[in-house]
């Protein structure tokens, strides 16, 4: 057993089933399965976690019934046809060493989309909406319910056929359990509703029903928001109560927290790395100290130094760690051989996890673009014949490249022109709550060195320069540099670039207008940095509403804190000029005129201009050239990072 980590390596008996060791990736969406089934990508997504020696994985939700289609790509279990994907994605992880449930799901009235583009009927205890995505649900009838009931046994039949270890009745984020132990949602006055014992009705017979149906041993967990972070969601004293009463048809209790029904809640369905790591520990030590089962807990469990701490304080039983496994499979192999400092950590920026599934895309990562993708980058091709690569840039695109590269077998070098490696990287670290992203630069400066590539940095290469070296191919990864527009202006108002404000932000005046045309992270951030320094603050964004690229409930925990920090908004905004200490802005709907006075400083987040100077000049020299990241089209650190192991990956 590893003495660094002795009480996360220690296993773990639940049920019929005993855990090589607490790590866990909890049931999450990945947007791989097709025709509502399994499939050879979601297999092999899975199978990556399981080599990399997680102890437990919990399958995405699948449907109990046909009115649980909550997006148009869930898994369903709802016909015999399911379980031989099941199954081989059992006899797969299996093999790994690694135990399986499967999530049992019903979202009642949290209804995302259907296949074709038309509202959904949702069904919930009561006809009482949802905020977040404006559903008004049907009420369930005695007999809809029942047939309900009857479709969780049916699907962990099907499960236990398939030769899974287990399931989880999802009763989180304020899907269907959780709204009929919810009073503010159950208004019934039935068998299912009027006082806390039958709202508690649902799920003991769907609890009930499940064991009648599986065999002995067979796991069944609950999963269960700890609070869902909403004055009308169901409470964290709400949860442990229905908890302690359900146990005896428990094995477990899988604590989470947030719900689906509101914007502040579903921020806690997938924490962004504003949230403190390991947050909801205690609240798991809350339902751990009430219950005789064991507990598991999730929330920004991203190291297993964390993981340890809590286990070993007898907080939980079992670390949730879903997307510290989606960044680095590996993760717990690394972390029971010692090899702490080689494990790529997760920076929750939530980009291309959740951000691709909110999108309907393939689940993936931005610092490890094989995730998601396990079918094309599976293996990693060692290189034909061996060239001398040369990479010019030491951004996150160039070192991506410059690792994968030297991975196959290149002779590599990387350039950098400044002192550090990392670029906008470095400055994005800078910004209130963004501080964890500099964690992509570190992990990727640790790569390089295991990769064995050379690195040179205060270099800077021209053309001459580069085909002096006599390089085989010369991957091109010169980032790009602030773009400022066109503006009008009598110098009475100071302008700067947001790269300017993040090194020396105290030059900036008193009274200040952000302009933010990304409608991304930047422009935001920027305000509230300006914010803390005491400045009067205005954010004029050129979208519909701030944050429009960005992740979901990115956007959402960055908007409560610019509303806390007294930040006025202007939507539809494009800028105009300045003069006489006024900012004039367009609004770009009407295009009517807005007037800012007595403004001190304008900063304008306008984008940025790719620098492709050197990409030019060796244009025409006939050497392998490749342009990738800002250099070829400034967009974000997926693409750059992305670009890179494409390119590398074909060498």
């Amino acid at each position: 057993m590893p003495t660094a980590f002795p009480h996360l390596f220690q296993p773990l008996r639940i049920g019929g089933v005993t855990l090589r060791n607490r790590i866990m990736s909890t049931g999450h969406d990945t947007v791989l399965p097709t025709d509502s089934k399994v499939n050879a990508a979601l297999i092999a997504y899975h199978r990556e976690r399981a080599r990399g020696g997680a102890g437990l994985i919990v399958l995405q939700v699948s449907g109990v019934h046909e009115t649980a289609r909550y997006t148009s790509h869930a898994l369903m279990a709802t016909d015999d046809d399911c379980i031989d994907g099941y199954r081989q994605l059992a006899t797969a992880l299996h093999a790994e060493g690694c135990a399986v449930f499967g999530q049992l799901f019903h979202p009642g009235r949290e209804i995302m989309e259907t296949a074709d583009g038309l509202l959904a009927v949702a069904y919930a205890p009561s006809a009482v909406p949802n905020e977040r995505f404006h559903v008004q649900p049907r009420a369930l009838t005695a007999a809809l319910i029942a047939d309900i009931v009857a479709g969780y046994a049916a699907a962990a039949r099907r499960m236990a056929a398939a030769g899974m270890d287990g399931v989880e009745v999802v009763a989180s984020h304020g899907y269907l359990p959780s709204q009929f132990l919810n009073p503010r949602v159950n208004l019934r006055q039935d068998d299912y509703g009027g006082d806390a014992a039958r709202r508690l009705r649902f799920l003991q017979e769907v609890l009930a029903a499940i064991r009648a149906a599986t065999p002995v041993g067979f796991v069944i967990g609950l999963r269960i928001s700890g609070g869902e972070m909403d004055a009308e969601g169901l409470s964290e004293d709400e949860a442990i109560a229905a908890s302690v009463m359900l146990q005896s048809q428990l094995d477990y209790v899988n604590v989470i927290a947030g719900t689906s029904a509101s914007l502040g809640g579903a921020v806690h369905i997938v924490p962004p790395m504003a949230i403190a790591n390991g947050y909801l520990a205690p609240v798991a030590a809350r339902f751990k100290a009430r219950l005789q089962i064991p507990v598991l807990v999730a929330g920004r469990i991203n190291q297993p130094q964390e993981a340890e701490q809590i286990i070993a304080s007898g907080q939980a039983d079992v670390c949730g760690m879903t997307r510290a496994l989606i960044c680095d499979p590996e993760m717990p192999r690394k972390a029971g051989e010692g090899r702490v400092d080689d494990i790529r950590a997760c920076i929750a920026c939530n980009q291309a996890c959740i951000g691709r599934f909110h999108r309907g895309l393939p689940i993936s990562c931005i610092q490890h673009p094989q995730s998601g993708r396990e079918l094309r980058f599976g293996q990693l091709p060692p290189a034909g014949q061996r060239k001398r690569v040369l990479v010019v840039g030491g951004g996150p695109a160039g070192m991506k490249a410059a690792v994968i590269a030297a991975q196959r077998g290149h002779q590599v070098a990387l350039h950098e022109a400044g002192s550090q490696l990392g670029g906008q990287a470095l400055l994005a670290q800078l910004l209130p709550g963004r501080a964890e992203f500099g964690g992509l630069v570190t992990n990727l400066q640790r790569e390089l060195q295991q990769a064995g590539v050379e690195v040179h940095k205060n270099s800077r290469l021209d053309a001459a320069q580069v085909l002096a070296l006599q390089p085989d191919a010369v991957i091109v990864a010169t980032g790009a540099t602030p773009r400022l527009p066109p503006l009008e202006s009598d110098g009475s108002v100071t302008l700067f670039d947001p790269w300017q404000v993040l090194r020396a932000p105290q030059q900036v005046g008193r009274s200040v207008v952000v302009v933010d045309w990304r409608s991304d992270w930047i422009g935001p951030g920027i305000a509230l940095l300006l914010a803390q320094q005491g400045c009067q603050v205005r954010l004029a964004v050129n979208s519909t509403h701030v944050g429009e690229q960005l992740p979901l409930y990115v956007r959402d925990e960055l908007v409560a804190r610019l509303h806390k920090a007294g930040i006025e908004v202007l939507n539809y905004m494009r800028p105009y000029g300045a003069d006489s200490g006024s900012v004039y802005l367009q609004h770009t709907a009407s295009e009517e005129a807005v007037i800012i006075d007595a403004v001190d400083s304008l900063v304008l987040c306008s984008g940025h201009t790719a620098d492709d100077a050197l990409f030019t000049q060796l244009a025409a020299s006939g050497i392998a050239l490749h342009a990738i990241g800002d250099c070829l089209a400034p967009r974000t650190a997926e693409e750059a990072i992305y670009e890179g192991l494409c390119v590398a990956w074909q060498l």
